[in-house]
């Protein structure tokens, strides 16, 4: 016999008397402790360990019971909670935990104190059949009970030790029974007679659940006779004849029979389906396995087999969808319409799976609804972030209590055809843990290789999902595994520019709001520079959501003076000084240059998580040790591209005519403002070489110029990501110079137009085309023209 003590327990433990109540190992009892003994047992037991023995009274009369008023065996316990009351009573929680036989007592003050001996119980031969009935006996009770949790049927298969089993069953059904019936099954040491006697029990229990349900049952369908006058026969005919449940039973199974039929099952479904109905119609009709056997039926009805949408695709209206919803996007607008053509040719949909990937709110989820309208599909959205559960992609099996299909099958029932398009979003916000990784389960409904044979683990069968059009959403590609990115084409959506978000709210968020707002009937305009006001100076995002919360905001005012009398609403103009009176003081700024030409301080070029940003980098030198401090908070990348600028420098010290131990007497200090925000990246190394190059020779650095750009030991300047949104923040930051990669030069075919006519773009492939650029010689270069 196994035993639930994991730690010594003292030989003599406190006693706690119950009255009418009584409790077995593996259960949880929650007491409200009202005699001063009892309370003092329950302190001294917290004090000393939690272990505490409970045992019922023989009479309940009695107030201050000795041990010859208590029940000779009891339940070892240990307090899990206790709270004095503000009546000077006490709540507890106590969890049972072995069956004892109490010995003697040691000590009655200040509370009864004994000492006890574990009941030994017998270790018989019982069958695995007789283990596996009083199992299904155990889950029967639990299901028709309706009132204990589902998660004690998965605790009782799990365990393995017979006098547990017997413990937790006869815990559950001990307020059912006498209270003499529990002391007997506490005290009997007879493995095999307390396993018979809680069996019996059990079997007592659910036929007594089963009298009453059927006694309600025909007390809900009897309907009282239209007359008073009722022949005594007619009245016996009625009560022998209110027996229609096996006959309702029967005609369900003959509908569901017509139903499988009737649908355009595969062979296999069919096949399974008529088999679990067979059995279906064998089993009782109240019965657990009856519920579970009919519940799997209705999934595989309920799902589409054969059932197709008719495919419109146009490529001219879905031109039209999309632009009518999402201003700009050219490119994944372009994506998608070449995808369109491509299904519309081949009448199929075995292409690649879009993975759109960008930041919040630059309209991810919306394109893909919009795509679903433009082909006259049905749409569904099936959100993935925090799902950690491989059984939440592919189901759970049907073993296990409360079983149901995946994700992708529940899917497929909501869309009820089976060519729909479903967005999977955010995909990248899936992990693993030791249930499973549900990326890896992803890879099959991803891989139109394999996803024509989809198995989810309820249904155990086939579905073809093959024709169904998949979208997924991300915000991040690093956290998807190379195998399931791999499998998907990543469209990237950039973050919206200035201009887009000008165009943006005058098209599609300041009409929407000031309809929702009811304010469809006063002339209500935003100024360009108000706009800009909010955009620059109260939202810091790549979408456009928090701007969408402004103009809310702004309305909302504008509705309180209508309402209030305090204006008309008669062209209503919101400049910029209304924006700054509504909203308050300026929440965010933008990176500005230097207005003079500074020494050690070079304008810098950084994407973030809401776009482009002005970042500048700051160089000291002062004596020292050689030592060069990084400040800043700095990623590794950074600190190891600064590490990389300042050696190229050193290795320039005969043309800079620098003395060889000059670097040995100074120490190089490089700071990035804005310390509390994480900085990293490899973008910055022709920045930091400029800004401590400038601070060792005093060299000035032109301030409307900015750079960007990796470097290499040798000097060279190689390619950076995100050069769009790098060159219009040094627009908008009023830069007149960007320093570039001449390897980036590709990528400014993605800047806008007007903003490279108003900037001057100079492309360098070594640090010195960077240094004769940004730094005023005065004509001395040493690195040449």
């Amino acid at each position: 016999m196994k035993t639930l003590l994991k730690e010594p327990v003292p030989e003599i433990v406190p006693l706690l008397p119950l009255r009418n109540k009584t409790i077995f190992p593996l259960m949880a009892l929650p007491l409200y402790i009202g005699r001063r003994k009892s309370i003092s047992a329950a302190e001294i037991s917290q004090k000393e360990g939690g272990f505490i023995i409970l045992s019922t009274q023989l009479d309940d009369t009695v107030e201050n019971p000795g041990l010859r008023d208590i029940y000779p065996c009891g339940v070892l316990c240990n307090i899990l909670q206790l709270f004095r009351l503000k009546n000077g009573t006490c709540k507890s929680l106590v969890s049972g935990m072995e069956r004892v036989r109490i010995l003697e007592t040691v000590t009655e003050e200040p509370c009864i104190k004994v000492r006890y001996e574990l009941l030994n119980a017998t270790s018989p031969e019982i069958s695995d059949d007789e283990l596996n009935n009083f199992r299904n006996l155990f889950e029967r009770y639990v299901i028709f009970s309706g009132n204990l949790p589902q998660e004690m049927i998965a605790t009782f298969q799990q365990i393995k030790d017979v006098s547990q089993l017997i413990d937790l069953a006869a815990g559950t059904i001990s307020g059912k029974i006498s209270v003499k019936a529990n002391l007997q099954l506490i005290e009997e040491t007879d493995t095999l007679k307390r396993f018979n006697s809680v069996k019996n029990l059990l079997e007592e229990e659910l036929r007594i659940m089963e009298d009453e349900r059927n006694l309600r049952n025909k007390s809900r369908n009897y309907k009282p006779p239209k007359t008073i006058d009722i022949p005594i026969k007619n009245a016996e005919t009625h009560f022998h004849t209110d027996n229609n449940s096996e006959d309702d039973f029967s005609s369900e199974n003959k509908e569901l029979e017509e139903k499988i039929l009737s649908l355009n099952l595969s062979e296999e479904a069919r096949d399974k389906t008529l088999r679990e109905l067979k059995r279906l119609k064998q089993m009782a009709p109240m019965s657990a396995e009856a519920t579970v056997a009919r519940s799997y039926i209705d999934w595989i009805i309920s799902i589409p087999w054969g059932e197709y949408s008719p495919d419109v695709f146009k490529i001219d209206t879905a031109e039209e969808i999309l632009d009518s919803g999402h201003y700009g996007m050219k490119k994944p607008k372009q994506r998608i319409l070449e995808h369109l053509a491509v299904a519309s040719l081949t009448h199929s949909n075995s292409g690649q799976i879009l993975c759109l990937a960008g930041p919040p709110g630059v309209g991810k989820t919306s394109l893909a609804t919009a795509l679903a309208n433009a082909c006259n599909r049905s749409f569904v959205r099936i959100s993935l972030g925090g799902v950690k559960d491989e059984s939440e992609i592919r189901g759970h099996r049907r073993t296990y209590v409360g079983s149901m299909p995946g994700k992708i099958i529940q899917a497929m029932r909501r869309a009820k055809t089976c060519n729909p398009v479903i967005l999977l979003d955010e995909i990248d916000k899936m992990s693993s843990d030791i249930k499973g990784d549900p990326a890896s389960a992803m890879l099959e409904v991803l891989d139109p290789e394999q996803n024509h044979t989809f198995v989810d683990h309820y249904l155990d069968i086939d579905y073809d999902l093959s024709s169904v059009m998949f979208i997924a959403t991300a915000n991040s590609l690093d956290t998807i595994p190379w195998a399931l990115r791999d499998r998907m084409e990543i469209i990237e959506l950039d973050a919206y520019t200035e201009w887009d978000k000008l165009a943006i709210s005058e098209k599609h968020l300041i009409p929407r709001q000031i309809t929702k707002h009811g304010l469809d009937t006063y002339q209500i305009s935003f100024l360009e520079p108000a706009l800009k006001t909010i955009i620059h100076h109260y939202t810091r995002e790549a979408g456009v959501r928090s701007l969408e919360r402004q103009i809310s905001a702004c309305l909302r005012k504008i509705a309180l003076e209508i309402v209030s009398g305090k204006n008309p609403g008669t062209n209503i103009r919101i400049s910029s000084q209304i924006i700054e009176k509504w909203l308050g003081p300026h929440k965010y700024s933008f990176g500005r240059g230097e207005v003079d030409n500074p020494i050690g301080v070079v304008n810098g070029l950084a994407v973030t998580s809401s776009g482009g940003d002005l970042l500048s980098a700051e160089a000291a030198v002062i004596p020292g040790k050689g030592r060069v401090v990084l400040t800043g908070k700095l990623g590794e990348v950074m600190q190891e591209s600064a590490q990389t600028g300042i050696s190229w420098i050193r290795s320039q010290m005969e043309k800079l005519q620098l003395n060889i131990e000059f670097f040995d007497s100074i120490d190089i200090h490089i700071h990035f403002p804005e310390g509390a925000i994480p900085k990293d990246g490899p973008s910055a190394g022709i920045t930091i070489v400029t800004a401590v190059l400038s601070s060792l020779l005093k060299i000035p650095v032109f301030s409307d110029t900015a750079m960007t750009g990796e470097v290499t030991l040798r000097g060279r300047v190689l390619k950076i990501g995100g050069l769009k949104e790098k060159i219009i923040a040094a627009h908008r930051s009023g830069m007149k110079r960007v320093i570039i990669p001449e390897e980036n030069f590709s990528d400014l075919t993605d800047v806008p137009g007007r903003i490279l006519r108003a900037m001057e773009i100079i492309r360098v492939s070594h640090v010195t085309g960077v240094l004769n650029k940004a730094l005023d010689w005065q004509g001395n270069s040493p690195f040449g023209s």
